[in-house]
């Protein structure tokens, strides 16, 4: 799951569908029937979620809610259900307390480092949940190669300190403390400078600025941010399937897993019971969300920011934040790049036993890796440029709609981007299981995981566009329709070129999500159609961690050199774009 990964939107940005003063952009482009957007959200979203509600909730047609009230009343899925109640409500309190003061650190003051840090806190969110939780898992358990190399690793034998419920909350808070640093840096900066100002002059200390004006304007933003990191927690599959399944601590996610993996298709409409139970906790997460954003008590505004100044505390801040990222996240992957260079697990790092092997036989020499890679790239490819082709006539035909039909239809196109993952994978299950015409079954072949990709991530190339479009200003299709330019050729020589960037981030970041995703890949491969997230998974499992390692570590280069491009070319975005500026 990005991912785990933002996976709603968020507070603060730019309005996609409007101008700054509200009104709707009518003259962005050519008129694009309104088919053209129920085509897209039909097939993208309700028919994915139809399908899974009518198979879990009608029986030959006929409503009959039987088979989920017996699955509920199982004892391992009551169990299941309490797990992901209790590690993403924990997981998503964790994240508050490391993402706020990070949030408002890097938001609204004067430390040294702040991009520097705000880009190093967005990388969770942008690494797979499964790295995450190898990485901390090769730190940590007693066969860590790094901490066996200074002599600090654990005895033999003893237990790794993150397998369990314990763990999962460690790294779901980890995992989602962006997500929370997003939503929150969205508010401080909405904050007017002169609330605070006029607080000062009243004679309040900044502590008291703090707790008895900023916190109270900001804790609407506070509420949605542990109500996405606890959605967020409730689909993620990677950490739980890592740390829990070895202890038998099963969460819904992984409970539907093991069931299909152990009795197939044949369990689909049990499984599907509780991929609405999931959906029905997730949609209840994302209802608080965009209850608590409604009720601000505060307007929008695009003003001056406040700030804070911290004088001499300034270094000792910033040091800290440095120390805390470090600790997070330069440790663990410290930990993956030292387990890639031992010949086997267990084997302590040192200038005896370093080896690049790993690397050789993940890229080289074992066909299944090299599949693997070879499958990620060019799904995500191909689904990162189809939907940067749509989405510019896809936005161009929501800007045209009345606003309460945009709305709904940009709600529904959002909402298997923010539901988890593997809600997905069994509604695509469900629909293409059975033979197509001319086509037949697309679940044995990659084209399934392929079009899962464009249905989740529809949402994320298409936001880009929609900041992008929103603003530009009208009067230049307006000049170009007064000098008799049609609808295509405005379309062709303002509106393409000019959100083009846009659009071509959005791709970057559609390829970053689904290139080591799991979550819907984890139930939709077949043989020889395995992804990078899939293949990760086996080599841990299968007992063959440095080469895990390895793959986790090029996947880790991947992303972290896309994003740095990203940022390199952030000057040439629209504001709103990318999420971490």
């Amino acid at each position: 799951m990005i991912s785990s990964k933002p996976s709603m939107r968020l507070a603060g940005t730019v309005p996609p569908l409007s101008l700054p003063d509200g009104r709707i952009h009518r003259a962005a482009g050519p008129l694009v029937p309104a088919a053209l957007v129920l085509l897209a959200v039909g097939l993208l979203a309700v028919l994915p979620i139809g399908r899974l509600v009518a198979a879990a909730l009608f029986i030959e047609g006929t409503f009959d809610a039987s088979l989920l009230l017996d699955r509920l009343a199982r004892g391992a899925t009551q169990r299941a259900i309490f797990n992901t109640l209790d590690t993403s409500l924990f997981g998503a309190l964790l994240a508050l307390v490391l993402g706020a003061p990070l949030a408002l650190l890097i938001a609204a003051t004067d430390m040294p480092l702040r991009k520097l840090q705000g880009f190093l806190l967005i990388l969770p969110l942008m690494i797979a949940p499964q790295v995450m939780a190898l990485a901390f898992m090769h730190l940590l358990g007693p066969s860590s190669a790094l901490l066996g190399a200074v002599g600090l690793a654990p005895p033999p034998g003893t237990a790794n300190p993150l397998l369990g419920r314990s763990g999962i909350i460690v790294l779901f808070g980890i995992q989602h403390a962006p997500i929370v640093f997003i939503t929150l840096r969205a508010g401080l900066i909405l904050i007017p400078r002169d609330y605070v100002e006029a607080a000062r002059a009243a004679g309040m200390g900044p502590a008291r600025v703090l707790s008895g004006v900023v916190l109270p304007l900001l804790r609407p933003y506070v509420i949605a941010a542990a109500a996405l990191a606890f959605v967020s927690g409730v689909g993620n599959f990677g950490i739980p399937a890592l740390l829990g399944m070895p202890e038998n601590y099963l969460t819904l996610a992984t409970l539907i897993y093991q069931q299909l993996s152990s009795n197939g298709p044949t369990v689909l409409p049990q499984v599907a019971g509780l991929s609405l139970l999931i959906c029905a906790i997730a949609i209840l997460g994302i209802g608080a969300q965009g209850l608590a954003l409604r009720r601000r008590p505060f307007a929008l505004t695009r003003g001056t920011p406040m700030h804070f100044a911290l004088g001499h505390w300034r270094w000792p801040a910033a040091i800290t934040g440095m120390l805390a990222l470090s600790i997070a996240l330069l440790l663990p992957a410290a930990a993956l790049i030292a387990t890639s260079l031992v010949p086997a697990y267990g084997v302590a790092l040192s200038t005896a036993t370093v080896t690049l092997d790993n690397y050789a036989e993940v890229l080289l020499r074992q066909a299944s890796t090299m599949r693997a890679f070879v499958n990620s790239s060019y799904l995500s490819l191909l689904a990162a440029a189809i939907l940067a082709v749509l989405a510019v006539p896809l936005a161009l035909g929501m800007a045209q709609l009345p606003r309460a039909f945009a709305r709904l239809s940009h709600g529904m196109l959002e909402l298997p981007y923010a539901l988890p993952g593997i809600v997905l994978a069994i509604a695509c299950i469900l629909l293409f299981l059975r033979p197509l015409p001319l086509l037949g079954s697309l679940y044995p072949t990659p084209w399934i995981i392929l079009i899962a990709y464009l249905m989740r991530f529809a949402a994320l190339g298409l936001k880009p566009v929609e900041a992008a479009l929103g603003q530009l200003p009208p009067d230049l299709n307006e000049a170009a329709a007064a000098s008799g330019a049609g609808a295509i050729r405005r379309l062709l020589t303002i509106t393409a070129p000019l959100v083009a960037p846009a659009a071509a981030a959005g791709a970057l970041l559609v390829f970053m999500s689904a290139f080591n995703e799991l979550t819907v890949s984890a139930l939709l491969w077949s043989s020889r159609n395995e992804t990078i997230g899939v293949i990760l998974f086996s080599l841990e499992e299968s007992g063959l961690s440095p080469q895990a390692a390895a793959v986790a570590v090029i996947t880790l280069i991947v992303i972290i050199v896309l994003l740095a491009a990203l940022d390199r070319l952030s000057g040439r975005f629209p504001v709103g774009v990318l999420p971490w500026r």
